[in-house]
This record gives C-alpha cells, sequence and structure tokens, in this order.
C-alpha cells in the first residue's frame, strides 16, 4: 500500500441505483475489507476499516434510488479505486484532489469524464488538461453577429398578438376546445421568447 496516498473527494453528485451499493459491498467484502452497514428510511451508511480508519459512505435515499453525499478523504489506495470506479460507472460530478509530494492535482469529473486537470504546487498552478468546450469562441461570435434571432423575435410578437386574440374570441363563445389549445400554442410562444430573451 501506498503510504503517502491521499486523496479527497469533494462536490459528489452521484446517483444510483441500490445494485450499485450491493455490488460495491460485495466488491469490498471480497478485496477483504472490514465493514457494516444501517440502512433507515432516508439514508444508506457503509462503514469501512481501512487500518486504523473508519471510512463511512453516506448514501440518501430518493425515492428508489440514491445519491452519495459529503466530502470525503480517502488514504487507502485501493479505496479510492472503488469510488473512481463508482464515479465512472455512475457517470458521476466530483472534484478530486490528489495529495503528493506538496503538490496537489485537482480533477474536475463531469458525467464520469475528466473535464479539467490542475497542478498546484504553492502558490502556482498549471492547467495540465482542458476539454474542448462544446462551442467555440467562433461559434459564439457568429451567433452574437447572426440577425436571425432579431428576425424569430418580430415574427413572434405577431404570431402571440394573433394567438391571444384567437384567445379572447374562444372566449367569448365558451369554446373551451379552442381556449386550451390557444393556451397550448401561447405557452410554447412564450417559452420561446424566453429562449430570444425578449
Amino acid at each position: 500500500m501506498n503510504k503517502s496516498y491521499e486523496v479527497e473527494y469533494c462536490n459528489l453528485e452521484l446517483r444510483f441505483e441500490r445494485r450499485h451499493i450491493q455490488n460495491l459491498i460485495r466488491d469490498l467484502i471480497h478485496e477483504g475489507y472490514s465493514l457494516y452497514w444501517s440502512e433507515n428510511d432516508s439514508s444508506f451508511i457503509i462503514s469501512i476499516r481501512t487500518g486504523r480508519k473508519l471510512v463511512k459512505l453516506r448514501f440518501q435515499r430518493l425515492q428508489n434510488r440514491y445519491k452519495i453525499v459529503g466530502d470525503y478523504t480517502i488514504k487507502d489506495e485501493k479505496l479510492g479505486e472503488f469510488i473512481e470506479r463508482l464515479i465512472g460507472d455512475t457517470r458521476g460530478h466530483a472534484v478530486v484532489k490528489r495529495f503528493k509530494d506538496r503538490q496537489i492535482l485537482i480533477e474536475n469529473i463531469l458525467f464520469g469524464e475528466l473535464i479539467r486537470q490542475v497542478e498546484v504546487s504553492g502558490m502556482e498552478h498549471r492547467v495540465i488538461f482542458q476539454k474542448r468546450p462544446l462551442v467555440t469562441n467562433e461559434e459564439v461570435a457568429k451567433a452574437f453577429q447572426s440577425k436571425r434571432a432579431e428576425e424569430r423575435a418580430k415574427e413572434v410578437r405577431v404570431e402571440l398578438d394573433y394567438e391571444l386574440a384567437c384567445l379572447y374570441d374562444a372566449m367569448r363563445r365558451n369554446d373551451a376546445e379552442e381556449t386550451e389549445k390557444c393556451k397550448e400554442k401561447l405557452a410554447v410562444l412564450r417559452h420561446e421568447m424566453l429562449l430570444l430573451e425578449l
């Protein structure tokens, strides 16, 4: 075992089925860990003995699913591998801090995938890896220069006026079916207006 191993798992956002917890318990027992667990209506806790330390993993119940809660400092390399496998298998989010030789390696994981890796040494930090954004700066600039949004905004206002007039007529005639259709169309137009930031 690596004596200097220390990893901190922060801002964990993992949601999973009960079988993931059962598989984790099975695998930990198979690896020789001494552990016990307890469960109530709101949570499931696995207590794992690692040398002299006791690590308690807390899972919050969300109806038929679970969510891991809390921040964890792990000094057992094998247990760290189990948690990282859980992050990957559940396509979870986390900030992972690896402490080594007066340096900290910080990894941002989103949907189980590494998106950013930064090395911190004293006051200095260096970006080692950064996943390319899905939208480039050029695409954002083109979107701002485009007149399509402005043109569509004018069309939406005209459609909105028309649907409001139709709704007024339907309500005057006590036509419940037509009133409901108009309200649905107005809801769609309202959503589009919000997207266009009108």
